[in-house]
């Protein structure tokens, strides 16, 4: 979990959403899908905090609890967001590096899930 006390995440996978909670509103968000075949690698799309909610880690611990999923899940992350992409250089102990085949292949999926461009 985040290290803001105040901040809590939620899995919203029915929606393709990881939310950060600041004092019981949505502050961030990382879209996501859940590659094909099942149990597929997690990819996310997009980072976005909002408005008023930037500059306190939101996004950073966003996109560190979007690893911690996928590895609790035993399913590697494709990070198709620029923001989780750097952040996963910054941190490559916590962020193991997709192969690049599967990384074709999420940008190919991608393609068909058009509500997450």
């Amino acid at each position: 979990m985040a290290e803001n006390s105040a901040v809590e995440i939620r899995d919203d996978r029915a929606h393709g959403n990881l939310v950060a909670y600041e004092d019981g509103k949505a502050a961030g968000v990382i879209a996501y899908f859940v590659m094909d075949p099942a149990p597929g690698a997690l990819v996310a799309v997009h980072t976005v905090v909002e408005p008023g909610h930037e500059g306190r880690g939101i996004a950073g611990a966003l996109v560190q609890e979007f690893y911690g999923m996928a590895a609790r899940e035993g399913v590697p992350v494709v990070p198709l967001c620029p923001y989780a992409a750097k952040w996963a250089q910054r941190h490559p102990e916590q962020a193991p590096v997709a192969p690049a085949e599967l990384v074709q292949e999420a940008e190919r999926q991608l393609k068909s899930h058009p509500e997450l461009f």
